[in-house]
This record gives C-alpha cells, sequence and structure tokens, in this order.
C-alpha cells in the first residue's frame, strides 16, 4: 500500500479522472431512468460506497478510469484537494443508496427523483468541473460544522470558484 491505508482517499485528486468516474455515473442513472430495474442502482450504489472508503481502490469505475482511461488520455491535469471530493462522494452514495432501497419498497418515483438529482450533480462535474457536494463541503467548513483542519489546501473555496469560473469564461460567483 506504499505506507498509506487501505481505506485513504487520495489527496490530491486529479480532476480529470474525478470527471471522468462523473460521467461514468451519469452514464449508470441513465441506464436505470431507462431500464426501471432495481438491480441497475446495485452497481451504482457500491461504486459510491467503495470510492467513500478507499478511493478508486476497490471501485471498478474508479479502476477503469484512473488505471486505464485517464493515463492515456493527452491533456493537462489538475489536481484538487481530496476531502471535498470524498465528501461528494458521500452525498452520491446517499442519493444512490437512498434511490436503492426507495425502489426496493416500492417507492419508484422516489427512487426516480433521486437518480434524476445524481444525475443532475454528476453532469454537471462531468461537464464543466462544478462539483455541488464540493460547494457544499466548502460552505460546511465555512459555517465551521467541517473543521478547517479537514482541509487546510481549500480554506479559501471563494478563491478556487473564482478561478474555476475565469476558466469557464464565466462571471465570478
Amino acid at each position: 500500500m506504499h505506507g498509506r491505508s487501505f481505506f485513504s482517499f487520495p489527496n490530491p485528486v486529479n480532476e480529470t479522472s474525478a470527471r471522468l468516474v462523473a460521467a461514468g455515473v451519469v452514464l449508470q442513472a441513465i441506464v436505470y431512468l431507462l431500464v426501471r430495474e432495481w438491480w441497475v442502482l446495485v452497481p451504482l450504489a457500491y461504486g459510491f460506497l467503495a470510492r467513500v472508503l478507499a478511493g478508486p481502490r476497490i471501485s471498478p469505475l474508479g479502476r477503469l478510469v484512473t488505471e486505464v482511461i485517464t493515463p492515456r488520455l493527452r491533456v493537462e491535469h489538475r489536481f484538487v484537494p481530496g476531502p471535498p471530493k470524498r465528501f461528494a462522494q458521500g452525498v452520491g452514495l446517499a442519493f444512490s443508496a437512498g434511490a436503492l432501497l426507495a425502489e426496493l419498497l416500492g417507492a419508484d418515483v422516489v427512487a426516480v427523483a433521486l437518480i434524476v438529482g445524481l444525475t443532475f450533480a454528476a453532469s454537471l462535474e462531468a461537464v464543466f468541473a462544478v462539483c455541488l457536494g464540493c460547494i457544499v463541503f466548502g460552505r460546511l467548513m465555512a459555517w465551521g460544522l467541517i473543521p478547517a483542519d479537514v482541509c487546510e489546501s481549500c480554506n479559501d473555496v471563494s478563491a478556487h470558484l473564482e478561478a474555476r469560473s475565469r476558466e469557464l469564461g464565466t462571471t465570478s460567483v
């Protein structure tokens, strides 16, 4: 493990890989929305659980992206703090596991609503590198609900958002 715990999360995170994993999540979510079968939610929820617990280490999608796809891309990779991404994976776990539970309990409308929300958030990450979970993480840090030492490199979320806005050619947040 090279001195790292099995249940560690990468810090920093390659944003290219994060965006590609989000694209994979979007594809899985769309499959569920098309076929509306509970079992489609199992690998989706497992993937989020695996990534929350151990980063890409035990996530088939995470491994495919980090070991096969990302290394072959000829792009400039950006690295971002890991703790907000782990938090975002936890939010994805809540949505996907909640959808699975709702589906199993016969509340398919709730399941669909959760997966639509997940698809929206993952699409923002995949297409625009806008991580809603990371934004919530930053707000929770600003309000003191997440201690500053959890992510010292992301204490100034507003600077990150401004830089991201400039990259996207939009106005600052």
